[in-house]
């Protein structure tokens, strides 16, 4: 299972985390010789997020709002550094911010809070970018 699938699972327990898209499709024409990417299944609604990590246990302490390390916490999984690469790699990160910055880690967050809308979460405003 891919790592945000691991996220995405632990949000919603009875989704199918297989079918969760992780990185969306490539704005760039495929070569000629490229396999044909399969489209992303449909997003079906699964319901409120922040309601959700809000009643999980230690979310008060935590700031999962706006923290990828203190969501990733929160869910039970490993916030490390390494852990935290291997996530922005899945997520197709291109950016220059050095790895473990303020800025990349604001990425971080972003980019999955996005992907959590894609397939059927719902965000309030301030989580969505």
């Amino acid at each position: 299972m891919s790592f945000f699938g691991k996220i995405f699972s632990k949000i919603f327990p009875s989704a199918n985390a297989a079918e969760v898209v992780a990185a969306p499709p490539a704005a760039a024409p495929a070569a000629a010789n490229a396999p044909a990417v399969p489209a992303p299944p449909p997003a079906i609604p699964l319901g409120e997020v922040a309601p959700i990590l809000d009643a999980m246990p230690g979310a008060a302490s935590l700031n999962w709002r706006t923290s990828i390390v203190d969501l990733l916490k929160l869910l039970g999984l490993d916030s490390s550094l390494a852990a935290r690469k291997e996530l922005a790699s899945e997520l197709i990160y291109t950016g220059n911010a050095e790895p473990g910055s303020a800025e990349w880690n604001i990425w971080l967050h972003k980019q999955v809070m996005s992907r959590i809308a894609a397939n059927g979460g719902t965000l309030p405003p301030e989580l969505r970018d």
